[in-house]
């Protein structure tokens, strides 16, 4: 730990322990592969504490600040998670702005490279068209906006059945913007085992 992390406080829930490599999550080799070449090499405190249990299929509210790994936290999680050999979306992260998403989408792609992870942010501002072309194309991984992913979903053109993941990114901040509405539409669309983790600032 750099001097910066041993000034910080952590509150942790009872019985999540750290763990302090990413060797040591039982995480696939090719994502591995994936993480040490996009230059990670040990987990921020939040990946250290969220990582497994959301692996583990609990719900998770991760709160930190800004730039400590929340992102890349959803992006390694979401890949360990998918399985690469169905064609269909099998993870959901909503997003409160196209920035954010277009990130995580890059995240995910970035470090899924080895295994081949497909993702795609759905956000406004973006051709219809291209969203329509790539989602039935197939994804593992669609990253966007409530209100673009909603029209995908009420276009039947992002398919529900198979998501078994819902990761709503920042979720103080798109309920604070107004997104309320519009989440639970998504909601309302998507299989009722569902596992939804969430990360607020």
């Amino acid at each position: 730990m750099g001097a910066e992390d041993e000034k910080l406080v952590f509150e942790t829930t009872e019985g999540i322990e750290p763990i302090l490599s990413f060797d040591q999550m039982g995480l696939k080799d090719d994502l591995l592969r994936g993480i040490y070449n996009y230059g990670f090499e040990k987990p921020s405190a939040i990946q250290q504490r969220a990582v497994m249990p959301i692996i583990n299929g609990r719900d998770v509210i991760a709160q930190a600040q800004s730039g400590t790994g929340k992102t890349s936290m959803i992006a390694l999680t979401v890949c360990q998670v998918v399985d690469t050999a169905s064609r269909e979306v099998q993870a959901l992260i909503l997003s409160p702005t196209r920035e954010l998403a277009s990130q995580t989408e890059k995240v995910i792609r970035t470090i899924g490279d080895f295994m081949n992870i497909q993702a795609h942010a759905c956000i406004g501002g973006k051709s219809v068209g291209e969203d329509i072309r790539k989602l039935e194309n197939g994804v593992h991984v669609v990253s966007g906006t409530p209100g673009r992913v909603c029209d995908m979903i009420k276009r039947r053109t992002l398919r529900t059945r198979a998501i078994k993941l819902l990761i709503l990114d920042e979720s103080d901040e798109m309920l604070s913007r107004g997104f309320k509405d519009q989440i639970y539409d998504v909601y309302r669309h998507l299989p009722p085992e569902l596992q939804v983790p969430s990360s607020i600032s």
